[in-house]
């Protein structure tokens, strides 16, 4: 299985992408800082065994706006599909994750997995997310969740009085945020 990695603003991002049996694709998109993008992907799994794994990361501190659209399909039984977004939103900056995770009738024994986390760093900065089933399957294991949130003062406040100094800490925090799709690069 080959890992994907795509700079978003650097290279292209296919718009549909169809996973017949026992195929995977597994990719990481990656906006960086000063970058707008808006990424649309539809993913299409076919054919039974296969799998799908995305992952997502962006880091806005500006005026970025950054939206992806994401549908995932599952029209046959047997196949999973996991996505994860994580970002960091600061300045006056705006991000969109809209997200579905379609299951059609046939594809009994679906796992769909579908998560975006967003800090908030400045109160400019904003997150729209809307993460989605369809489920029109019986017999499936899915999930969809969202959280858009702000660093903990308790863990800074834990860290500074360890002796590390206020940024340091802020860095600790948002990278330890970010590590889920970090160590995927």
């Amino acid at each position: 299985m080959d890992k994907l990695v795509y700079i978003i603003g650097k290279d292209t991002v296919p718009e549909h992408v169809t996973l017949g049996a026992g195929e995977s694709f597994f990719a990481t998109f990656v906006v960086e800082e000063g970058v707008s993008a808006d990424v649309t992907m539809q993913v299409d799994l076919v054919g039974a065994g296969a799998s799908l794994d995305l992952a997502g990361l962006y880091r806005c501190s500006s005026s970025e706006k950054v939206a992806f659209h994401l549908n995932v399909r599952h029209l046959c039984g047997g196949c999973t599909s996991r996505q994860l977004f994580k970002g960091i939103v600061g300045g006056s900056s705006r991000v969109v994750f809209d997200g579905l995770i379609h299951v059609a009738p046939d594809a009994q024994k679906t796992e769909a997995y579908q998560e975006n986390h967003s800090i908030l760093l400045s109160d400019d900065a904003s997150v729209q997310t809307s993460p989605q089933l369809e489920i029109y399957a019986d017999d499936v294991v899915c999930s969809h969740g969202a959280t858009i949130g702000s660093l903990s003062e308790e863990e800074l406040f834990y860290m500074r009085s360890r002796g590390i100094p206020e940024a340091e800490a802020r860095q600790m925090q948002i990278q330890s945020f970010l590590f889920p799709v970090l160590s995927r690069l």
